[in-house]
Order: C-alpha cells, then sequence, then structure tokens
C-alpha cells in the first residue's frame, strides 16, 4: 500500500523532471530548475507561512507578558493567548504546516533518482527484468547491478533482485555500452548523469577511498559538504530572524547544529544528484528567506503603524464623544436648572400678586365676582346715623 502511494506521490514529480531534462538535456540542470519550479509553486503558501511566522515572532513580547500574568492559572492564560491570536489574526499552526513540504519532496525525489527505469521512465518492472537478462547475456559484471550470493544473481519469487542503487548502474551500463538492449524500448530516456564533469549518479562516499586531486572526486566530496554549509548558513539566518528565548532558544541552537551535520552525513550515502537537490534548495531558500524578510518587516511595519493610528484615531474619536456627551449633559443640568429657576421664579411673583392683591382696591370693592363693584369712595358705613 505504501508502495503503491509512494509511486502515485512521484508521477507528478518524474513528468517535471523529465519535462526539464528532455528540455535541457541536462541531468543536473534539470533537477536545479526543478527546485525553481517547485520554489515558485509554493511561494504562495509559503509567503502566508512566512508572514504568520513574522507575526508571532513580533508576539513574543505579548505572549511573554500573558505567560509571567498568569502563570498560575493555565485557563486564563490559554484564553488570553486565544483572544490574542484573533485580535491580531495569527494562527499558532500556519507558520509550521508549510515547514514539512521539502520532507515528502525529497523522499519522492530520492524515489526518482534511485530508480530511474521504474519511478523517472515510468517503465515496469517487467522491463528492468528484460534488461537485466540482455545485459546478463552480453556477459556484463552484473555485481553492481543484481544481488549475488555464491558467485549467483539471487532470484525471488522469479523476479531477479537489485542493488539499492542497481536501476542506477542499469541505465549507466545500457546508455553508456549497450544502447542497443533498449532499442523499441517505448518511454526509454538516455540518461546522462555527468554535469560538470561530475558523475551525479555516483555516491561520494564511493571514493573517499580513492581520493585523488581531480576534479570528479573532489568535486563529489564537495557536493555534501557544500548542502551542509548552505544549511547552516539557512538556519544561521532563521535564527537571527527569529528572535527566541529559554527553552525555544535552545532547541533552534540545536536543529541549526543538527540540520546541516544530516545534511552532509546523507549528502555522502546517497547519489551526488540528491547533493545537488539539496545545494539548490538550501540556496534559493536562503535568497528567499532574505528577500520574504525585507519585504514583511516593512509590511508589518506598515500595518502596525495603520493599527496604531487607527486605535489613535479611534481613541480620539471616544474622546469627543465623551466630550460631547459631557457637554451635552451640562447644557441639560443647565437647562433644568434654567427651568426650575424660571418655575420658582413664576410661583414668587404669582405669591407676590396674591400678597399685593389682599390690599389693593380690587379687593376691598368686590361683592363676589364683581372687584371693582363698589367703587373706591365705598364706606359701609357712610349714611349710618
Amino acid at each position: 500500500m505504501f508502495s503503491t502511494l509512494g509511486y502515485i506521490i512521484c508521477i507528478p514529480f518524474a513528468w517535471l523532471v523529465r519535462l526539464l531534462y528532455n528540455l535541457t538535456g541536462s541531468y543536473g540542470m534539470a533537477i536545479i530548475l526543478f527546485t525553481v519550479v517547485l520554489k515558485l509553486i509554493l511561494l504562495p503558501f509559503q509567503l502566508k507561512s512566512k508572514k504568520s511566522m513574522m507575526r508571532m515572532n513580533r508576539m513574543n513580547g505579548k505572549i511573554q507578558e500573558i505567560q509571567k500574568k498568569y502563570a498560575n492559572n493555565q485557563v486564563k492564560m490559554q484564553e488570553e493567548m486565544q483572544k490574542l491570536y484573533q485580535e491580531e489574526g495569527v494562527s499558532p499552526m500556519s507558520g509550521c504546516l508549510w515547514s514539512f513540504l521539502p520532507l515528502p519532496i525529497l523522499l519522492a525525489l530520492y524515489s526518482i533518482m534511485r530508480q530511474p527505469i521504474t519511478h523517472l521512465m515510468m517503465l515496469s518492472n517487467d522491463v528492468v527484468q528484460e534488461l537485466v537478462a540482455k545485459i546478463t547475456a552480453m556477459g556484463v559484471d552484473m555485481s553492481g547491478i543484481v544481488m549475488m550470493k555464491n558467485g549467483a544473481a539471487v532470484v525471488k519469487d522469479g523476479v531477479t533482485q537489485l542493488q539499492p542503487y542497481g536501476q542506477i548502474n542499469l541505465v549507466k551500463a545500457v546508455t553508456e555500452h549497450y544502447p542497443e538492449a533498449a532499442a523499441g524500448i517505448d518511454g526509454w530516456i538516455d540518461l546522462d548523469f555527468n554535469f560538470i564533469g561530475l558523475d551525479l549518479a555516483a555516491t561520494p562516499s564511493s571514493v573517499l577511498k580513492t581520493v585523488s586531486f581531480q576534479w570528479a572526486i573532489i568535486g563529489l566530496i564537495l557536493i555534501p559538504i557544500l548542502a551542509g554549509l548552505f544549511q547552516l548558513l539557512m538556519s544561521i539566518y532563521t535564527m537571527k530572524s527569529q528572535s527566541q528565548d529559554g527553552a525555544a532558544a535552545g532547541s533552534m541552537k540545536g536543529m541549526m547544529y543538527m540540520m546541516p551535520l544530516m545534511s552532509v552525513y546523507i549528502g555522502f550515502i546517497m547519489p551526488a544528484a540528491l547533493g545537488i537537490y539539496w545545494i539548490a534548495q538550501s540556496v534559493f531558500s536562503l535568497i528567499q528567506e532574505v528577500i520574504m524578510t525585507k519585504f514583511f518587516n516593512k509590511k508589518l511595519e506598515e500595518e502596525e503603524n495603520a493599527r496604531y493610528e487607527a486605535r489613535q484615531a479611534d481613541r480620539q474619536r471616544r474622546q469627543e464623544e465623551a466630550k460631547r456627551l459631557q457637554e451635552e449633559r451640562k447644557q441639560q443640568a443647565a437647562q433644568k436648572q434654567s427651568l426650575k429657576q424660571k418655575q420658582k421664579a413664576a410661583q414668587e411673583e404669582k405669591a407676590a400678586k396674591a400678597a399685593k392683591a389682599g390690599k389693593s382696591t380690587t379687593e376691598a370693592g368686590r361683592v363676589g365676582e364683581r372687584p371693582y363693584a363698589r367703587g373706591r369712595s365705598y364706606k359701609a358705613d357712610r349714611y349710618d346715623d
């Protein structure tokens, strides 16, 4: 099941490598261009991932404040962290997701390089067995192609078992010395593994015992060393661009040295073509990281300034709103006070009028509802005896 899934995954990569090889006629250049094309395809996702990671990096100060403030309350800490992520529009995992993509690509490319007949040319195992039978009949030394036991090829269930890099050696033998063996095979490619004077089908570890000052040997040894060196430069730059503290810093520092060492080791024990891919991957990744870091530093700075200005504008608006409401309340209070004063003045005026009316001729001359009925000179005892 896993082998079938791995084969299916290899199909689009194999198609791309074949296309680039047919265009350039160079195995090494096809691998370099393969790296460039994949970088361009994955660029939109890597841009999103890089932006998220840089935002997370800028949030480190706020995150540490929350961790210190709620050190004894994990639930509240998680709530505040989630709130911070939502406010900043950041997903903690989005920056890590795409960092795992190079591994399956590397594994697929390794399968394509290790098994060029079945995984690059996409020919069947029957073709492999046919070629093995043909060149065996031609008297070729098969020790580097098939597994041998007691001087004979190992056969299991009727299938001749190949060495780990048997398909590579089989292709080299057919292409370089016995091209007639592949005549008539539809889909066969005469692969030329030579690139700038180096045999990319060879493993650098295989030439360590015969070290000499020849470019064909020195160049192979340099491939894994350069792969590790560029990986180290990439790790150093990444670590500097992402400030880490405490355990995270220790983990990053450990990875900074571990990954390049692994690159060197793997580069020595696998075909040199894989080392070329690793070098190209590291170089293009480093260039990409430098450009993206500068771009997003500027962009995030602009976004932060815009958010700051928006917060300041909102704060100013709220202050002006509060000031306006305060003025309105003052005016309403003044209006209420003025109304009370007017009501009090009216009441006082009414009371004054009532008091004055009690002493006026109006009341002195009143008869029922007629205030002036008796006149000014009326006297009740005017005609008494």
